[in-house]
């Protein structure tokens, strides 16, 4: 069996961030940095990476707004490359988005004051879909992301028969990751399948049984037409 069942991307509770999902509120610079280049960015800061997500954007705006949102600190090393990458930095909880005509314009901070900002980059927290794994009782391994099913290379579990792939493995399986793993588990659940039951023929012709199969096949080599028994 080859479990692929993804995982669910748990976003913040700002109002407004859920409705512009996908839209202007993105989540990856790789995916969607080129098609908002040189806008005025904003990032909400990650509980688990910091300033991480707003210095990789630096690289697509020379506008980027950081807003720490629900993290206390960020670490000396966060704040002297936010500097030499120019980013702001905003404290303070944000409230909701403001969009104009359909198209995300500011942050509204929860003292009321507005930031500009054209696309909001949002990390979410990623959640696998691995209640049917846990429940087999697969290993899991912790992340920086959260805990993850335990496989090799092939995609194999601890649990014996169960293969996984895709994101319900790790939170950077993309597409063409995912695709790759299950073909990879695929191919090596075949091999298994096949190379048992060769051994288990293997095993039975020198344990010396013959078999019904081997004694139908010996009179139709032997006999030919004339083989005794009914035709199957």
């Amino acid at each position: 069996m080859v479990v692929t069942t993804g995982l669910v991307d748990e976003i913040p509770g700002i109002r407004g961030v859920a409705e512009r999902w996908g839209q202007d509120v993105l989540h990856c610079p790789y995916c969607h940095g080129w098609e908002v280049r040189d806008r005025a960015f904003g990032v909400i800061a990650s509980p688990v990476k910091g300033a991480y997500q707003a210095l990789l954007v630096s690289q697509w705006s020379d506008d980027v707004t950081l807003f720490l949102h629900t993290v206390d600190t960020l670490t000396d090393e966060d704040w002297r490359l936010l500097a030499a990458a120019g980013v702001s930095v905003v404290t303070g909880e944000v409230a909701s988005l403001v969009v104009e005509e359909d198209s995300l314009t500011g942050v509204r901070m929860a003292s009321g004051r507005v930031f500009p900002c054209e696309a909001l980059f949002v990390g979410p927290r990623f959640r696998p879909n691995d209640g049917l794994l846990g429940a087999l009782g697969a290993e899991m391994s912790d992340t920086p992301f959260g805990p993850f099913v335990t496989v090799d290379e092939t995609g194999r579990t601890t649990v014996p028969g169960v293969w996984a792939a895709g994101n319900a493995v790790g939170p950077g399986e993309q597409v063409v990751n995912a695709a790759s793993a299950g073909y990879r588990a695929g191919v090596t659940i075949n091999n298994e399948m096949v190379f048992s039951d060769l051994e288990e023929k293997a095993a039975v012709r020198a344990a010396g049984v013959f078999s019904a199969v081997q004694e139908r096949a010996v009179a139709e080599r032997v006999l030919g037409d004339r083989a005794h028994g009914l035709p199957i």
